[in-house]
């Protein structure tokens, strides 16, 4: 049940377009205590499904701006190298705490951004 529960959460999440790996990664690790690379490697599975759903909605919404789509494409197929490079030589505990830094100022920023008007 709290797997259920922990990919419901992710999932609502992820189909706002937040990241479903904000809630679940952190869950996996602390409430199942799954090692670091593998609830990494658990969200990257989970978000395929999640992300066909919300892509789904969102061109039905029409809220795609096409033009980006090169550019973004690109940064992140090359970022992902990048970044799996880098996590396979990266030692669980040092992911977790750069995982756990950057949701910190992931929040730090929101709460001290202005809001858009």
């Amino acid at each position: 049940m709290k797997l259920f529960l922990i990919g419901l959460f992710s999932g609502i999440i992820g189909g706002m377009g937040i990241g479903g790996g904000t809630i679940l990664i952190p869950a996996l690790t602390i409430i199942m205590g799954v090692e670091q690379h593998t609830a990494q490697s658990v969200n990257l599975l989970s978000f395929i499904p999640t992300a066909v759903i919300a892509l789904i909605y969102h061109l039905k919404k029409r809220n795609i701006k096409y033009s980006i789509l090169p550019l973004i494409i690109t940064g992140g197929i090359i970022g992902s190298l990048v970044g799996a490079n880098i996590a396979i030589v990266t030692k669980a505990i040092l992911l977790k705490k750069i995982f756990a830094i950057l949701l910190f100022l992931i929040g730090i920023y929101e709460i001290l951004s202005k809001p858009r008007k």
